[in-house]
């Protein structure tokens, strides 16, 4: 196979909103193209930083006698993404940071986060990208906010919540899927 230009992409987000979450155990999309269900909610924008995903496996260097390495077996592997929400204000993102119970109320009326260590909840999450010609969806199965970094309020960026997301293994042992579909 040769070289091609049209192979090389971008990612960029799907209009209207990239970034979906659903309660746990929602059933997961399967393709790129096909309606999320009506359980997925836009957790709204995300910095221009966009999506970062760090699928990292561990291995165990298993050497023969004389010192010639033989064997790398898996030993570990951690699926996680990063990324900025920086819709604050949207109360899916702040219970996506905060927890479930941890956030109440409307914007209109008042929202209230209770800040503590408790353990965020677990979510379907999915992501809708275009990639020059063609789209791609990510799907965690099971992902957890496990991270949150430092928030700045400045007058000069947006305020936002970077957060790093791990994927565990669902039932097939799969972190998350990828589905590639090419646009017409």
């Amino acid at each position: 196979m040769a070289n091609s230009t049209s192979n090389v992409a971008t990612g960029k987000p799907k209009v209207g909103g990239a970034f979906y979450i659903a309660p746990a155990g929602t059933t997961l999309p399967t393709d790129a193209t096909t309606a999320l269900a009506n359980a997925f909610v836009c957790a709204g924008y995300i910095s221009d930083a966009g999506l970062k995903n760090n699928n990292a496996r561990e291995t165990a260097e298993v050497k023969a006698w004389g010192g010639d390495t033989v064997l790398n077996p898996v030993t570990g592997h951690t699926d996680t993404f990063s990324t900025t929400f920086i819709e604050v204000l949207n109360t899916q993102v702040l219970k996506l940071v905060h927890g479930n119970s941890n956030v109440s109320g409307t914007l209109s009326d008042g929202i209230t986060v209770n800040v503590n260590g408790a353990d965020l909840n677990h979510y379907v999450m999915a992501v809708d990208m275009i990639l020059n010609g063609a789209v791609k969806r990510i799907v965690i199965p099971d992902g957890q906010v496990t991270a949150v970094g430092e928030v700045s309020y400045t007058d000069a960026d947006a305020v936002g919540y970077e957060t790093t997301i791990t994927g565990y293994p669902d039932a097939s042992g799969n972190t998350h899927y990828e589905y590639i579909k090419a646009t017409t």
